[in-house]
């Protein structure tokens, strides 16, 4: 039994890029497979789901890219998650607000069981965004926090600096600044009259400021 378990694990990131490697062949022969493929940014891999091998993370893999890339749960909050998980499910259902134009997108997806449902949203509210409590940290209303707030409340809410330490969350505000990119969001990477003006190094040094101490790591 032990052997076999062992197995299934081993085998779990093989199945993994097997789902991803099936959804992308389907978007190459789909009409909507350019739409499909810019809903999310390819900037979080499999690898860095919180607990890659359990049955949460195993399904978002099975279910999530078969429409768009790879979710990070962290993406949302877990007041957020459950709302969005049905919506989705009703997508992947050929349902939705699009009509026959949702059917046609769906073709070929298959849609989570209720219990495999639940286990999904259970999964993605335990690793969803963990929000800031803005009164432990007053810096947020003021010049020396507002590089931060701008860039990351356009995506999500504000998440905790203490989520990583100081050594970890420039690799993390690396990935937003490429996920705000893709999703044609505010950056800051050159100066556009009207907007505002987004310093990567504030950010860095606001979240490095209040981070976890480094004995002390999270998974994103």
């Amino acid at each position: 039994m032990r052997s076999l378990l062992l197995g299934l694990l081993l085998l779990a990131p093989l199945a993994s890029a097997d789902e991803v490697a099936r959804a992308k062949a389907r978007w190459a022969q789909s009409p909507h497979g350019p739409l499909l493929e810019r809903i999310l940014p390819p900037t979080f891999d499999p690898a860095q789901l919180p607990r890659p091998r359990s049955l949460g993370a195993r399904l978002v893999q099975r279910y999530c890219v078969q429409c768009h890339n790879l979710p990070n749960p962290a993406m949302h909050d877990a007041r957020r998650w459950p709302s969005v998980v049905e919506r989705m499910v009703l997508r992947m259902r050929g349902q939705g607000n699009l009509g026959v134009l949702m059917k046609e997108m769906m073709a070929g997806v298959e849609a989570p069981t209720e219990e495999e449902h639940r286990a999904l949203l259970a999964y993605l509210r335990r690793y969803a965004q963990k929000a800031i409590d803005a009164s432990r940290y007053p810096e947020l209303a003021t010049p020396a926090g507002e590089s931060f707030r701008l860039a990351c409340q356009q995506c999500h809410v504000l998440p905790d600096p203490k989520r990583h330490t100081a050594e970890e969350w420039p690799k993390v505000v690396a990935r937003m600044q490429e996920n705000m990119e893709w999703m044609n969001r505010v950056v800051g990477s050159a100066p556009v009259a009207g907007e505002p003006q987004l310093r990567v190094e504030e950010i860095n040094a606001f979240l490095a400021r209040y981070a976890k101490p480094a004995r002390q790591t999270m998974r994103d």
